[in-house]
């Protein structure tokens, strides 16, 4: 028996919509963000959940309330919300215009100016990318390389412990986030460069294997996709 972990991104946020940063910064759902989440609720609606999950920042509670309403199947008690699976903290770049701070992030890593996140992380990989963030960051409290992926394991373990027993549950947390699992514990993942970043309203799946093992097996399905899954 293995448990079945569906990772589902919140929907668009105004600050999406603005291109500022935001990590544990929050902002509201956008109309366009409500909408494309009806999609992946009502694509998701006849799948059974044993329990539902979010981070605890609003958008992502937000959303979880939205796929618990629609889903027919289910019965879903309270919603436990589970911080570790928070957003990557951007420190004082939060609520920042996204391209200045990449422009910033890729001079702290020796580069020459570039707002491109996928062409910095492509050159200087994914754990000098977030330790050029903390060194660009005046306060230095953006996460480092290391401080997200300690956070990283103890999301894992910490749903895993909630999940032990359970076929299928449903956890809403965030694009950077989400992809962070995705280049750690992808199955297809080459282990080199970016990966794509997940769309709002997207969903990954993860499973913890028969040997308790987690792994992610689907990347980033687009909810008008999910209808297929």
């Amino acid at each position: 028996m293995y448990t079945e972990i569906y990772l589902i991104r919140h929907g668009e946020t105004m600050f999406n919509q603005l291109n500022k940063v935001q990590g544990w910064a929050d902002s509201p759902l956008t109309v366009k963000g409500i909408n494309d989440l009806r999609v992946t609720a009502s694509n998701l609606s006849q799948i059974h959940f044993d329990r539902m999950y979010s981070s605890d920042l609003k958008r992502a509670i937000d959303t979880v309330h939205l796929m618990k309403d629609y889903n027919m199947v289910s019965q879903i008690g309270k919603i436990k919300k589970l911080p570790a699976f928070r957003e990557v903290f951007f420190g004082g770049f939060e609520g920042d215009d996204i391209y200045e701070t990449w422009r910033q992030v890729s001079i702290a890593g020796g580069m020459k100016p570039e707002t491109n996140v996928c062409k910095i992380i492509d050159t200087l990989g994914i754990k000098e990318f977030r330790n050029a963030t903390k060194k660009a960051d005046e306060r230095h409290l953006a996460e480092n390389a290391k401080e997200l992926d300690d956070r990283i394991m103890r999301a894992v373990h910490q749903i895993k412990e909630e999940s032990d027993g359970l076929n299928r549950v449903l956890l809403v947390t965030h694009g950077d986030f989400i992809k962070s699992l995705g280049i750690k514990y992808w199955t297809q993942y080459s282990g080199k460069g970016d990966i794509e970043f997940p769309t709002n309203g997207s969903m990954t799946r993860g499973i913890f294997n028969q040997s308790g093992k987690f792994e992610i097996v689907d990347y980033n399905i687009n909810n008008s996709d999910l209808i297929n899954i």
